[in-house]
């Protein structure tokens, strides 16, 4: 099946990694070529931080809290233009990320489906690896870069998507696309969720609605214009 994203098919501009554009012949490129590196649309916050006072100290020890072992992300040194905005997200995103009952495999699912209609492939390349890790299919990852109304039922069951990933899933597309919610689509999500579960699903698409739309107007990563398949983080 083609991958058709979310509005149509996609049209990639080139991307330049490494000294060349991919795509494109090396031979046919020019050193002002080569020598181009996409950028985010600001500059990073210095990496460690620098705090202006006791209060941006404390934002930036507990979002290095929340990311530990890993070191603070392009993400966190974006946001930190506004620390108290940065505090705001950290307490949010951890709670939607750390603090529900869904499980693995629904969450994850249902950030990669927003990341696709959105075309936040930085988003992309951080969750569709724990969506993996969490169980799901390097086959079913396909389905889910592709028209979800163009697979059958036959297909996703096939990749191990079952009727709650699936449910989740298209809650998670019409959501993002839409807005609005047919009854036959929320009716699919509260078959397999509780009242909770379904609260949950439905603040884990917004909130990583406004991660994408975050990433995507700034370019935080550095990943505008590629695609799912395009190497790095």
């Amino acid at each position: 099946m083609g991958k058709a994203y979310s509005r149509g098919t996609m049209l990639q501009r080139p991307t330049y990694v490494r000294g060349f554009i991919s795509g494109y012949p090396s031979t046919h490129l020019s050193s002002r070529h080569t020598e181009a590196q996409p950028t985010m649309r600001l500059p990073y916050t210095p990496n460690p931080p620098a705090p202006a006072n006791d209060d941006e100290a404390a934002i930036i020890s507990r979002i290095q809290a929340r990311r530990a072992p890993r070191p603070l992300q392009p993400l966190d040194l974006t946001l930190l233009h506004a620390p108290a905005v940065a505090d705001g997200w950290n307490s949010f995103l951890g709670a939607v990320r750390t603090r529900t009952s869904l499980d693995a495999r629904s969450r994850e699912l249902a950030i990669c489906r927003v990341a696709v209609c959105n075309e936040a492939w930085y988003e992309w390349g951080h969750h569709a690896p724990l969506a993996v890790a969490a169980g799901v299919s390097a086959d079913a990852m396909e389905l889910v870069k592709g028209e979800l109304a163009a697979v059958t039922e036959d297909a996703r069951k096939a990749v191990g998507l079952g009727d709650r990933e699936w449910a989740v899933l298209r809650y998670a597309d019409e959501m993002t696309r839409n807005v609005k919610v047919p009854e036959e689509v929320f009716a699919a999500l509260r078959g397999v969720c509780s009242e909770k579960e379904v609260v949950e699903v439905t603040a884990t698409v917004a909130a990583y609605n406004c991660v994408s739309r975050f990433l995507v107007a700034l370019d935080v990563g550095e990943r505008n214009g590629t695609g799912p398949d395009a190497g790095g983080q």
